[in-house]
Order: structure tokens, then C-alpha cells, then sequence
């Protein structure tokens, strides 16, 4: 299992497209955060980073798909794949370590983003006058939200060959997760019941945490979301094999 995740981790990383797609991330998530006038902390006047929590679930809309989405479909494509299932190791194995290795990934880009907060606390006046525990909670809704995007990637890489097709289902996918509920809950046939239906998309329960405050039930929402797509993708691929 450390030897998937390994290989799937140093594989990704020896290539360009694991640096220019955490590049483009940082860039635009600093271009929206910094210069562009509509979302600019500058303009904003308040050393607050809810702005960027909010930016960020829609970047991971491109980033995460771009990460995941040669798991499956690239081992496939160049017939590794066959090597790969008839090792000696399990179908769930072999699922978690691409999972965890994807979910590496995106921790190494969201690190970087920990200098916004510093800036952000030496520009605030009197200094270092900021939410430091709201900061902590959206970074946790942060990796919960990238965790359970990456285990849509998986799903979405599993089910295609074409990188392309993956990329495109993974990012439907999170997109109909973070807003497809809200939307829906909003439909005039469905308003008797519309915060069972909202309560059942991420976004509800990454604004949340993102508030600071850490809810056993948000938690556990967002493993056992994770754990669902794992699950999918574990039995696609072992119907394949």
C-alpha cells in the first residue's frame, strides 16, 4: 500500500502538470485576493480572510479534478492497470493509498496559502487584530471540502480512461455537491423541506466550520461523504478487475 502511494505521489509530482496546476491555484487565489477590485482584501478594509474561504471551494472545483484525474485513468490508458490489480493487494488497498497520495497533494498547495493570514495579521490594525480561531476552522472546512472532492476524483477517474472525461465529471460532480443542493432546495415545490435538502450539500456544512465552530455532525457529514465516493470507486474498480 506505501509503495501505491509512492509511486502515485512521486509520479505526479516528477511531472509539470502537478507544478503548473498548483501554480495557476496560488496565482489566481492571490490575483482574486489581492488585486482584482470586486474581491480584494485591500478594498475590503478589514483584516478578515472570509473572503478567501469563499473563493477557494471554487478553485478546488479545477484544481482537485486536475489532480485526480489520472489515478485510474492514466494507469488504464498506458496498461499499467492490469499490473497494478493482480499485485498482492487489495482492491481497497490500492484505493485508499491513491486517495491519501491525491489528498497530499492538496495539502501541499493550501500550505502556501498559510502566508495570506500572516499578511493579513501584520496589516491589521492594531496589529495582529484578526480571528485567529475562525482562520484554524476554515482551514479544517478547507481539508474536509478537499477531502471530499478528492474522493469525487477518484470515483471520476475510475469510471473513464480519457483524463479529459475524468476532469469534466469530477468537476460536475463538485459542483452539483457544493451548490446542486442549495439550488434545488430553492425550487417552490421543495421549499416545505428545503433545509433537509440543503442540509444534505457541503456547502451548508463547510460555512459551518468555516464560522470557527467545529460540529461533531459537520465532521461526520464530511467523512462519511469521503468514505461513500470510496466506496463507489472501490466497487468500480473491483468490477473492472
Amino acid at each position: 500500500m506505501y509503495a501505491v502511494f509512492k509511486r502515485e505521489l512521486f509520479s505526479f509530482l516528477s511531472s509539470m502538470v502537478a507544478y503548473i496546476t498548483i501554480g495557476v491555484f496560488l496565482l489566481v487565489s492571490g490575483l482574486l485576493l489581492w488585486f482584482f477590485p470586486d474581491t480584494s482584501l485591500l478594498d475590503y478594509g478589514y483584516a478578515d480572510l472570509a473572503g478567501f474561504f469563499s473563493l477557494v471551494p471554487y478553485l478546488f472545483m479545477f484544481l482537485i479534478p486536475a489532480i485526480t484525474m489520472r489515478s485510474f485513468a492514466e494507469e488504464r490508458r498506458e496498461g499499467t492497470y492490469e499490473l497494478l490489480i493482480t499485485r498482492p493487494i487489495t482492491v481497497w488497498q490500492i484505493v485508499i493509498a491513491k486517495y491519501l497520495s491525491s489528498l497530499l497533494l492538496v495539502l501541499f498547495s493550501l500550505i502556501p496559502t498559510v502566508i495570506y493570514y500572516y499578511s493579513i495579521s501584520k496589516l491589521g490594525f492594531p496589529e495582529g487584530n484578526i480571528d485567529t480561531g475562525a482562520v484554524i476552522g476554515s482551514y479544517i472546512g478547507l481539508f474536509l471540502l478537499g477531502a471530499a472532492f478528492t474522493s469525487i476524483g477518484l470515483f471520476a477517474s475510475a469510471l473513464t480512461k480519457n483524463q479529459v472525461i475524468a476532469f469534466v465529471i469530477c468537476a460536475a460532480l463538485c459542483a452539483f455537491a457544493f451548490l446542486g443542493f442549495d439550488y434545488s432546495s430553492q425550487l417552490i415545490s421543495l421549499q416545505n423541506i428545503e433545509g433537509l435538502i440543503s442540509g444534505l450539500g457541503i456547502n451548508q456544512h463547510y460555512n459551518s466550520i468555516s464560522r470557527g465552530v467545529l460540529d461533531t455532525r459537520d465532521l461526520i457529514y464530511f467523512i462519511t461523504f469521503s468514505v461513500l465516493f470510496l466506496l463507489f470507486t472501490k466497487l468500480v474498480i473491483g468490477g473492472k478487475r
